[in-house]
């Protein structure tokens, strides 16, 4: 049994790494640090709540701990972490610069300790599903990838950290890690990135709306994103040679655990049918389309990856690489926005 603490008990920490790691044989929650309030405790009373950094650290067994914390924190609490010799899992975007995940990694690697991010939408069934399409060359060659993240939410949420004018607050830093994150790990670094970053809503102090666009040879990957989408854009819309897949709603999980639900059983991260993505192909003179079955998704595989490669039955999914060039991707996006030109992926830092 390996021991997890937790750093955080806000949205993140309580709905998308406290439940997770609950749900993975193998893993046991030991400990939350929680600065303020009971919920922890109240959610989850045979685990230990504690208040300060130190206490964590100092007990004994913990082995991996996880940061669900606001991003500009990330940096110095991982930096504590690995000195005390724990594995580090931080929720993404891992840093608010590229130097400092760098440093991150440089850290972790200096200590010999495990060093991932929690970059769970990898393990959407709709994100799976498109895998599966292009692996199998379903569509044939690739021309264009469309990924959204749209919302509607026009009220600004006073002292919601997320969008508060800090290193690492908006959108771009939230959603959009995501969608990078996705389209890098489907198509590798792009040659070059364009974007548009911008704010829509009134007194907005961050950005709440981008086109991000990562150049291919013969193929573009648009990714977007606005919290002004009353009528959402496609969840992913992604056109080949030999068809094109269009998919609408989202991966079940998320919603079900903000309900509370637990990870577990034949149905989790299963999709109604109805909610299926269509494939249209070529048939004869015309287009024959059809429901086409959503891969199941599971985010216990991000958790599970992370246990199989600390008892060394797996390689690390999720690594500080990685992160590192989603990092690369957003810097060269917001330069990008401000200069309103094409910044190649090799231009100088």
């Amino acid at each position: 049994m390996i021991d997890v603490g937790l750093i955080g008990f806000g949205f993140g920490g309580r709905t998308f790494h406290a439940p997770v790691i609950r749900s993975v044989s193998g893993l046991r929650l030991a400990a939350v640090l929680q600065r303020r309030g009971s919920e922890a405790s109240q959610q989850y009373p045979g685990v230990r709540v504690v208040r300060t950094l130190d206490e964590l650290l100092a007990i004994d067994g913990i082995r991996i701990v996880a940061i669900a914390t606001p991003n500009v924190t990330h940096f110095d609490l991982a930096r504590q972490c690995l000195a005390a010799g724990k594995d580090v899992v931080i929720d993404k975007p891992f840093a608010t610069t590229q130097e400092e995940g760098v440093a991150i990694a440089r850290l972790a690697k200096d200590a010999g300790r495990l060093l991932s991010v929690y970059q769970n939408r990898r393990w959407d069934g709709d994100f799976l599903t498109v895998r599966k399409l292009l692996a199998s060359n379903t569509l044939g060659r690739l021309v264009l990838y469309q990924s959204h993240y749209d919302r509607y939410r026009p009220q600004l949420r006073p002292g919601a950290w997320r969008e508060r004018d800090e290193p690492g607050s908006g959108i771009l830093f939230d959603l959009g890690v995501h969608l990078i994150d996705q389209a890098v790990q489907l198509f590798g670094k792009p040659d070059s990135v364009s974007a548009d970053i911008r704010c829509e809503r009134d007194g907005a102090a961050v950005d709440d709306a981008f086109d991000v666009v990562l150049r291919y040879p013969g193929m573009r990957a648009v990714l977007r994103a606005s919290m002004l989408a009353p009528t959402p854009g496609p969840r992913f819309l992604v056109r080949g040679t030999a068809g094109s897949y269009r998919k609408a709603s989202f991966d079940p999980q998320e919603d079900a655990l903000k309900r509370g639900e637990i990870p577990g059983g034949d149905s989790w991260g299963r999709e109604e049918q109805d909610k299926w993505g269509t494939l249209s192909t070529p048939d004869g003179d015309g287009i024959a389309s059809r429901p086409f079955p959503t891969e199941r998704g599971d985010y216990r595989g991000f958790y599970e990856n992370i246990r199989d490669t600390i008892l060394g039955r797996a390689q690390l999914a999720v690594t500080a690489d990685q992160a590192i060039d989603v990092l690369r991707v957003i810097e060269l996006a917001r330069e990008s926005s401000e200069r309103g030109c094409v910044i190649p992926w090799n231009a100088a830092r």
